[in-house]
């Protein structure tokens, strides 16, 4: 429960919320009702930072028609209404910004054949880039990225920096894992490029890091930035956790604040999936933390705080993200603090 400052921006404690995409954004990519709810109900259940869900930096970047959306002016403003009820309740307002790659242009999970749905462009969908014209499962084959689109993939990123900090957020986080376009250019599973996108781990990281320096830039120097980082792809072939040390320390010469450790998903096959197991990125998070000298935080079957807490104490994490426990108790923070009243909103110290 003790705070953790990262540049300007002080975290009340080391229990966040990961990014948990809700697809429930309207054809403008702006939040609705539903966003308010969840994440306000969990901004007064005493996590110390929220970070909203993968959010399209560009309408081609999206996921599904339903993903949260932040190019724009018009989405920053509206993206203010959760900003402001989440700091307002003494929670740290951050977001995930994410370009999806050849995991875009998909169903939402409950329609159809879900994530593995694709959309195609006659009936919605629009056309995904990778580093290689390489499908996801049974996804659509995306294009094989030209220098032009790496380009757009770049100042997309930046763009949607500078939206989130107009929309009041302060920590935007940089997804470079579970499969997306970042990932897939960091992956010699995803990427089989030639030219100097493709071929030697520095080649696969030269749009990741790109993309850091550019978001690093466009952010404001007193706010973080934190990079979802890949500790293992899980299969062979693929990253290592010494490719993802490298990666990380290469991250760390450019001024990322901190790492957001999981792992796998590249592949649809389940070698590719983390095992079982309480914990299984605090190892990782250690690893990559000796490798770089940055805070990290991982995330992934951190189910309850006796495990947080372990992780954070033992110096093998500055902080965990929890998701799908806190989808399940918003108030889960608040657990065993009932004599803490003021960590409690008002309004509910009669249940104290």
């Amino acid at each position: 429960m003790s705070p953790l400052r990262l540049r300007g921006v002080t975290v009340a404690n080391r229990v966040w919320m990961s990014p948990m995409a809700q697809y429930s954004a309207g054809a403008d990519g702006k939040p609705t009702d539903w966003h308010f709810v969840h994440y306000g109900a969990r901004a007064v259940g005493g996590v110390g930072l929220i970070m909203v869900e993968a959010t399209a930096v560009g309408p081609s970047h999206r996921t599904t028609s339903a993903d949260l959306g932040i190019w724009n002016e018009e989405q920053a403003a509206a993206h203010r209404r959760l900003t402001s009820f989440i700091s307002g309740a003494g929670t740290v307002p951050a977001i995930q910004l994410q370009a999806a790659g050849r995991k875009g242009s998909h169903q939402v999970p409950w329609v159809g054949e879900g994530q593995n749905g694709p959309v195609a462009v006659a009936d919605g969908g629009w056309e995904t880039i990778a580093p290689s014209p390489v499908p996801f499962g049974d996804l659509g084959v995306p294009r094989e990225a030209s220098h032009a689109d790496i380009d757009e993939v770049v100042e997309a990123f930046a763009r949607a920096a500078r939206m989130a900090h107009l929309a009041g957020y302060e920590v935007v986080e940089i997804q470079a894992a579970h499969g997306y376009v970042l990932h897939e250019f960091l992956s010699p599973l995803s990427n089989h490029r030639t030219d100097e996108y493709g071929g030697s781990p520095g080649n696969r990281m030269r749009l990741p890091l790109r993309v850091a320096r550019a978001v690093r830039e466009a952010f404001p120097a007193e706010k973080p930035v934190f990079v979802r980082i890949t500790a293992t792809d899980w299969i062979e072939g693929g990253i290592s956790i010494d490719d993802a040390a490298a990666f990380a320390e290469e991250l760390a010469a450019t001024g990322i604040d901190l790492l957001d450790v999981t792992s796998g998903v590249l592949v649809r096959d389940l070698r590719a999936r983390p095992p079982v197991r309480d914990g299984v990125h605090v190892a990782f998070a250690d690893t990559l933390k000796r490798a770089s000298g940055l805070p990290v935080a991982p995330v992934g079957q951190l189910a309850d705080l006796s495990q947080a807490a372990e992780a954070v104490a033992n110096g093998r994490a500055d902080a965990v993200l929890m998701g799908r426990a806190l989808l399940r108790d918003p108030y889960l923070a608040l657990f065993n603090r009932r004599d803490d009243t003021a960590a409690w909103p008002n309004q509910y110290h009669r249940a104290l």
